[in-house]
């Protein structure tokens, strides 16, 4: 039996082609089913999400994988094979095993780290059950790979580090304050930077917020997801003095926040702290803002700045991630074929059984007048014998099936004892 996965991702493929060859959701286990009756293949998964589209499988070993797979993404998103081939990759054997462990790990995601991809694997893996596209091996493959993605986080830092804008924005305020928690947060702007940090912030304990926007719908859209409140967007100025987060990212060609009027606002704060986030280009905040007492301004640069030294940061962590993952596949691969040797060591003993019995068989007459006391001294006397030949062939059987390179070994004692390829003579 062989392991394969192939597929695209954001690195081999442009978003619309990754667009045209997704899964929906809701036939995702049709499609799963439909792949398992390609010849060949025994066990299936599909994981489809915006960035990446891979399909998993175990194979007989007369299976050519990778054209099977072809096929079947051609045949179900009709498209050219020719064309579509261009996108793809292909893994097998430890290289698939690793890519899937990485990819399980976060290795393998646009941004290194990010934990979304290891709920998205979870669920492929819980339609591939419900389907009944995969058992024994795909299945310990797939679950091994979650552990490997728990000792990654649990040994490593790789996803500590904010490494997106508007989540360094978020770590930046919570660095301040200590915690978000109780904490009043105006957001100046409805658009997707201001949503994903209102998620972040949300995430961080901020439950007090309210939006503004020029488009007052907008804004009223937006509070709707979060449960904040809206103030008009002509007087925001007004709820500036009780709110602790600022975050900018309105599309105004001029600065909306200026130094004079955030004196009175300060004033008001009597020393209490303020956190200011201008993520707008052009921005929106006057940088003299920042030498007022209590005032901690950053702009969209000192985000980057903070996001590039996270990337670094997260680079390093992925150094010893890769480490992790260079030991559980080879753990892997020596339990899966320690696994493949089983059937000819099961098939070995039975091979020299059948002899055995065969040969009393043939002198049945001439053990005709032993006691029944003497034929169990014969049985057991002949087995014992039976047992020290086979030793030595089941033993290396399992040292060979330990080591790597040990295929080509088994290929021999299988020839040696006449066994065919599932183990039996």
């Amino acid at each position: 039996m062989n392991f394969h996965v192939t597929g695209l991702n954001h690195t081999t493929a442009p978003v619309e082609v990754r667009e045209r060859l997704a899964f929906a959701q809701e036939r995702l286990a049709e499609a799963m089913a439909g792949l398992r009756n390609a010849e060949g293949l025994l066990e299936t998964m599909v994981l489809s999400t915006c960035n990446r589209v891979e399909i998993t499988a175990t194979t007989d070993d007369s299976c050519d994988a990778r054209t099977q797979i072809e096929s079947f993404l051609s045949e179900y998103h009709q498209v050219e094979r020719e064309w579509l081939r261009q996108y793809l990759y292909h893994f097998t054997g430890t290289e698939a095993v690793r890519h899937l462990f990485r990819v399980a790990s976060s290795l393998d995601s646009m941004v290194v780290g990010e934990p979304q991809i290891l709920g998205q694997l979870k669920s492929a893996y819980e339609t591939a059950r419900t389907a009944g596209t995969l058992s024994t091996t795909l299945e310990s493959i797939v679950t091994s790979a979650f552990r490997v993605a728990k000792r990654v986080r649990t040994e490593t830092e790789i996803g500590q580090s904010a490494v997106s804008v508007s989540y360094a924005a978020v770590e930046l305020a919570r660095q301040i304050f200590g915690s978000l928690e109780g904490r009043k947060v105006l957001l100046i702007g409805a658009g997707k930077m201001s949503e994903l940090a209102a998620r972040h912030l949300a995430r961080a304990g901020a439950s007090d917020i309210t939006v503004t926007n020029r488009s007052a719908e907008r804004a009223r859209a937006m509070a709707e997801i979060f449960n904040a409140r809206t103030v008009p967007y002509e007087s925001f100025h007004t709820a500036l003095a009780g709110t602790d987060v600022v975050l900018t990212s309105s599309g105004a060609p001029h600065f909306i926040v200026t130094q004079e009027s955030m004196k009175p606002v300060v004033h008001a704060r009597k020393g209490r702290p303020m956190f200011l986030i201008d993520i707008a280009v052009p921005r929106n905040i006057e940088p003299a803002v920042n030498s007022l007492d209590g005032v901690f301004l950053y702009d969209i640069d000192d985000m980057q700045k903070v996001v590039a030294s996270n990337m670094r940061v997260r680079q390093a962590e992925a150094e010893e991630a890769e480490r992790i993952i260079g030991e559980e596949v080879a753990r892997m691969m020596q339990r899966l074929q320690q696994r493949g040797a089983a059937p000819l060591i099961v098939s070995l003993q039975q091979q020299l059984e059948a002899t055995r019995l065969a040969e009393m068989e043939r002198m049945r007459g001439k053990l005709a007048t032993l006691t029944p006391e003497q034929r169990e001294a014969v049985e057991i006397l002949t087995r014992g014998i039976l047992n020290k030949v086979a030793h030595g062939p089941i033993s290396e059987l399992r040292r060979l099936a330990a080591l790597p390179e040990g295929a080509d070994g088994l290929e021999a004692l299988r020839r040696a004892f006449k066994l065919d390829e599932n183990g039996t003579k």
